[in-house]
């Protein structure tokens, strides 16, 4: 085993009057992504999607593992390349640890540990949810304001749905969170159903834009508190289509927006009654979404509306920063970096790491 190759003057690295330039490195899935930020500015963020997993319907671990080892090297070439900097130049190194696939971290977390070492300097490691959050906080050309803490944050995607209180950069409670599945999860599932291609969740939202969303009633669970279920949606909305395709074989192709538009509408009252008594309970009135489904065009209408109609304030990211990226890895690391948070070599992937 090779020796840690330890910071040669740490009083340096923590030398504030330098500019601190973090990449970040995000590879929770099967998006290959890097990122370099300049004293909270956005330089670059470059994404390599894998498009293998289309003909399999969803992500292969194992495909997807194997696709990063090859994006990873050019991947962060271009985002330094494209940021105007040097290898050199660079303060910190920000990776996601997790949560995510095991083989897809494991090729960020090795890469992330082994520049590190060569550059001689600081590794930071990300909580992927963390980063979803703080993702608000990401200074570009076009940023006018951000979230004032306490606020609220919703985050969806396919592995997670959560209301999570934030009172800090670093201080986040999550009040709620699903049951079993995620709202993503239910999204994609249905378009499976519909026969719709992978990623199915943006098609539902493409076809719901000129269907009716109250042709069709699905059942909602009753769930306590503040947590989510989308299980029983699920099972529901499968034997709904069966029942009706029994009846009638064109069923879904003759009537596909107003299937899309009503399902849509189902999950997002779900999210959007959780999210509303979460503002009752906590007296808070910033809120905030993340996560992949926070792309959704229906999702981000409701939270408009909710905007209007209860006098809250409402903070949408940007579509780029909704899905998985490393800008949001890497501003998660430039306050990280601010507080002297750092990891050691011996750090270690974690599928499960919990905000």
């Amino acid at each position: 085993m090779l020796p840690v190759k330890r910071l040669k003057n740490r009083a340096k690295v923590l030398n504030m009057n330098q500019p601190i330039v973090i990449l970040g490195i995000e590879s929770s899935c099967d998006d290959t992504a890097a990122a370099v930020i300049k004293n909270g500015k956005l330089l670059s963020n470059i994404v390599a999607n894998q498009d293998v997993h289309k003909q399999y319907g969803g992500v292969v671990p194992e495909l997807a593992s194997r696709a990063h080892q090859q994006n990873i090297i050019p991947v962060v070439h271009q985002a330094i390349k494209s940021a105007g900097i040097n290898k050199n130049d660079i303060s910190a190194i920000a990776f996601t640890r997790g949560p995510g696939l095991m083989g897809s971290l494991l090729v960020g977390t090795s890469f992330a540990k082994s520049f590190a070492m060569g550059l001689n300097i600081p590794l930071i490691e990300v909580n992927h949810m963390q980063g979803h959050v703080l993702a608000h906080f990401i200074e570009d050309n076009e940023s006018g304001r951000f979230p004032t803490f306490p606020f609220l944050c919703l985050t969806v995607s396919g592995g997670h749905t959560q209301i999570v209180l934030v009172k800090n950069h670093f201080d986040m409670t999550v009040i709620g969170e699903t049951i079993d599945d995620a709202a993503g999860e239910a999204f994609d599932k249905a378009a499976k159903i519909l026969n719709l291609p992978y990623p199915g969740g943006p098609l539902i939202d493409k076809n719901a834009k000129t269907g009716n969303p109250l042709q069709y009633k699905f059942t909602k669970p009753s769930v306590p508190d503040l947590n989510f279920s989308f299980s029983g949606l699920k099972t529901g909305f499968m034997n709904f289509i069966n029942t009706e395709t029994s009846k009638n074989s064109n069923f879904v192709s003759e009537n596909l927006s107003d299937i899309c538009a009503s399902i849509q509408h189902t999950i997002i009252e779900m999210l959007m009654s959780k999210l509303q008594k979460a503002m009752v309970q906590t007296g808070i009135k910033q809120i905030a979404i993340a996560g992949g489904v926070a792309a959704n065009s229906g999702l981000r209408t409701s939270l408009k509306e909710l905007e209007e109609k209860e006098g809250c304030t409402v903070f949408i990211p940007k579509f780029q920063y909704c899905t998985d990226n490393a800008a949001m890895i890497a501003i998660t690391g430039y306050y990280k970096y601010m507080k002297g948070e750092f990891s050691t070599q011996t750090t270690s992937p974690s599928p499960r790491y919990a905000l």
